[in-house]
């Protein structure tokens, strides 16, 4: 698929990038021109990731210090968004390659599911620290690079919306970022930053298809309006607008792209 290059001769951080929602959205920005940073903790994902994105970029592939270099428009860090010295390195090797950031999708996260009671402090700081200490630590060591016009946007979750049984920390920590958000766009607002998140719904990704048991689909499925599990590409065709400049004045705002699972009954 093709579309308009509202990002030519912009640069995308997307974290979290070697898969599901965050390896597409780098797909679409690219397709739209942009050049795009990814990350991601393991180091063979990772340059899998990059040789994909790579081929859909049409760039010469090399070697950088940074990372795993697949071309000029395609930039793949090895790094966990929960550890300061890896966001700062990220940032590093960005300051050295781009010099800047037109966008950043705050998409490294984890999930874990499980009755309150049985939940450890070890898996409640393992959460917190990739969802919300991550999220949080990745904008801030971002800062200096953004643009006047630069636009953040945060996955969330519509978990954030509607309860969820045995959901209580994921949830928490989405409801999390998808605050900071908004408090965010006041505080960034002057410069001309815009920040937004997006909540999706049931989307087909490695990672539902780890925490869904194959007979649940059918029910799940039951709970959204339009009878069906999202796709990554629906979820990266929101993350382009509230990136792109056809958000200009979108602004602290929550996009829930779940097939009408969190507003309409099935």
């Amino acid at each position: 698929m093709t579309h308009d290059a509202r990002f030519a001769d912009k640069v995308a951080l997307i974290t979290g990038g070697t898969s599901g929602m965050g390896l597409v959205v780098a797909r679409r920005l690219l397709d739209e021109g942009a050049s795009v940073v990814v990350t991601g903790r393991d180091r063979e994902r990772l340059d899998a990731a990059a040789k994909e994105l790579d081929a859909a970029g049409s760039g010469p592939a090399g070697s950088g210090s940074a990372g795993s270099d697949a071309g000029g428009r395609v930039l793949a860090v090895r790094g966990d968004a929960a550890s300061l010295a890896d966001l700062d390195a990220l940032m590093e090797a960005v300051r050295e390659r781009y010099g800047r950031l037109d966008a950043v999708f705050a998409n490294a996260g984890i999930a874990a599911f499980g009755d309150m009671s049985e939940t450890t402090e070890d898996e409640f700081d393992r959460l917190m620290d990739t969802n919300v200490k991550g999220v949080y630590f990745t904008i801030q060591k971002a800062l200096p690079l953004l643009a006047d016009d630069a636009s953040i946007v945060i996955n969330a979750s519509w978990t954030s919306h509607r309860g969820l049984p045995n959901g209580s920390l994921y949830s928490a920590t989405k409801a999390a970022v998808q605050s900071l958000a908004r408090t965010l766009a006041a505080e960034l607002g002057p410069r001309g930053v815009r920040v937004n998140s997006v909540s999706p719904g049931y989307i087909d990704t490695p990672m539902y298809r780890g925490a869904v048991p194959a007979d649940a689909v059918a029910g799940i499925r039951a709970q959204v309006a339009s009878g069906r599990i999202g796709t990554s590409e629906e979820v990266a065709g929101a993350v382009a607008f509230l990136a792109s400049a056809d958000a200009a004045y979108v602004n602290g705002q929550d996009l829930i792209v779940d097939g009408g699972l969190v507003a309409a009954v099935a």
